[in-house]
């Protein structure tokens, strides 16, 4: 099959649609259920090139939730701690002996749940049933893998009616060198960014504190790997093999790392006893529990907690999480690494980065304030290497 006609474009009105190799050759992949989009197989290809490059870097399975030409999360298969089992919700689940997989895509969807809500999925390894079970219950376009068995197929059939989009892709297709694509009816041509993130772009290490443990050079890549994927201007934090805060598409440096921090800082607040013990009224759906907790953990608060609001949610009224209480929690986060795929022009990227937890940070390097930045990683003894790669993506 050399092309495949798609029903519309990014939006409805954009006729005619269709994705084709313009040599000649077969596509890489094929639908085996559903109809997938135009924005679903930009999600689909982002997404495998960014799980394929996950697993190469660290040898272990990888999954990403892409919206919107941007991971919401990504993660590498990492065993689950209760906690982490339980704000994924999947704590109901013999948890401690999902695959490695699925550990992954937990981790990957869990990690801003919000953002994740109609994710388009990728999996760098045959998706597997316990993989395809976790997804079953989330709301999902549809995944792309390099192949399933037969009890993933199973169960992801009865997800939309037997309409969900499933692609399988071949795992040993090499794109062309040069890509390509127009805007305004004007082809730009240039070099796929084919570079490898290794242990060799984060050894120059310019700060005064300069041990690097492995995980914090395995997290070092991964927030690399992530930010090749991801619309620039983008930060990642990520800790302990997973992303758990994104900002993409920013025009300013401390606007993504600010949006970052704010989702990290989400993430490690729903692990906080006063998250964990909501009073919840049963039967009520993970998306509207996630979306109370966001306004419950939010500066609106009130939304949730006010007379003829709570009722609705809740058994009983929760106590207001201070914005005292929410800071003494955060102040216990530590050991996050952040990566930036441009350099940092002002050191307030770093203020506010180490309010998140922040101890290992990787970027470019290059700006007339280098200094600037390096001192005040000096100061809080954070450990900066200068990659001195960009890595804008559009």
């Amino acid at each position: 099959m050399n092309e495949l006609e798609l029903k519309y474009g990014c939006n409805p009105n954009q006729k005619p649609s269709r994705i084709f190799m313009a040599d000649g050759s077969e596509l890489p992949i094929r639908v085996l259920r559903g109809k997938p989009g135009y924005i679903n197989f930009l999600d689909a290809f982002n997404g495998w090139q960014l799980v394929r490059e996950l697993k190469k870097a660290t040898g272990l399975p990888a999954a990403t939730s892409f919206k919107h030409v941007s991971p919401a999360g990504a993660a590498i298969g990492l065993p689950l701690t209760k906690t982490l089992a339980d704000i994924y919700w999947v704590g109901d689940l013999d948890w401690e002996n999902l695959s490695p997989l699925a550990c992954a895509y937990a981790r990957a969807r869990g990690a801003d749940r919000m953002s994740s809500f109609g994710d388009f999925i990728a999996l760098s390894d045959v998706c597997d049933a316990d993989t395809a079970s976790l997804i079953r219950r989330e709301v999902s376009d549809g995944i792309i893998a390099p192949g399933f068995t037969d009890e993933a197929l199973e169960i992801l059939a009865q997800k939309k009616k037997g309409n969900y989009n499933v692609i399988e892709i071949d795992p040993e297709y090499v794109p062309d060198p040069i890509e390509r694509k127009q805007v305004f009816g004007i082809t730009f041509e240039q070099g796929r960014q084919e570079l490898a993130i290794d242990d060799e772009m984060i050894s120059h290490i310019v700060t005064k504190a300069s041990s690097l443990t492995p995980e914090a050079k395995r997290d070092m890549k991964i927030a690399l790997i992530i930010l090749k994927y991801t619309q620039s201007n983008s930060v990642c934090y990520v800790k302990d093999g997973q992303a758990i805060g994104i900002g993409a598409g920013q025009q300013s440096r401390i606007h993504c790392t600010r949006l970052a921090g704010q989702k990290a800082d989400n993430w490690y607040l729903r692990q906080s006893p006063e998250v964990l013990g909501l009073p919840f009224l049963d039967g009520i759906g993970r998306a509207e529990r996630d979306n109370a907790i966001d306004v419950y953990i939010g500066d609106e608060y009130m939304d949730v907690l006010s007379d003829g609001a709570w009722e609705k949610i809740f058994k009983e009224k929760p106590s207001v999480f201070t914005r005292e209480a929410k800071r003494a929690w955060l102040d216990t986060m530590t050991g996050v690494t952040l990566g930036s795929d441009a350099f940092f022009p002002f050191s307030d990227n770093v203020e506010r980065a180490r309010k998140s937890g922040v101890c290992y940070i990787a970027e470019p390097g290059g700006s007339v304030r280098d200094e600037d930045v390096i001192a005040c990683c000096d100061k809080y003894g954070i450990v900066m290497a200068f990659t001195g790669i960009r890595l804008f993506h559009h």
